[in-house]
């Protein structure tokens, strides 16, 4: 049994959709950093590709989480970063790659006018609770 609690619809919000409400939990706190897709030699991956890109953000973050002892059932929170909005249909096809659909974490979504570098579509960063 997972020691995260999921609140898709507290009383008096409309229920999410593609994210949860609320997640509690307690235990050890992980941040991730928001992770674009650059592979291990700090090389682009998926030029042009937001596909390609999310699916590099996402493995990005399995391996930032598991140097934490973490996993994606750990995480609480993620909060994307995207050039387009037209991105999120990539973004959350990679997410469901990696994470459960029936436990989503929270979430937020924000379209900004660049990142760090032009070829980067997106950045992710996750909040993760892992037990003591």
């Amino acid at each position: 049994m997972s020691r995260l609690t999921h609140i898709h619809a507290p009383t008096g919000v409309a229920p999410a959709t593609a994210y949860t409400h609320v997640v509690t939990g307690s235990g050890r706190l992980v941040a991730v950093s928001g992770q674009v897709a650059v592979d291990e030699r700090g090389e682009l991956v998926g030029a042009g590709d937001p596909a390609a890109q999310a699916r590099q953000v996402f493995e990005n973050l399995r391996r930032c989480l598991a140097a934490a002892g973490a996993g994606f059932d750990d995480v609480i929170k993620l909060t994307y970063f995207v050039t387009d909005t037209a991105y999120m249909p990539a973004v959350r096809a990679a997410r469901d790659a990696f994470l459960d659909p029936d436990r989503l974490p929270a979430a937020s979504a924000v379209q900004v006018a660049a990142l760090v570098a032009p070829e980067f579509l997106m950045e992710i960063e996750a909040l993760a609770v892992v037990p003591e």
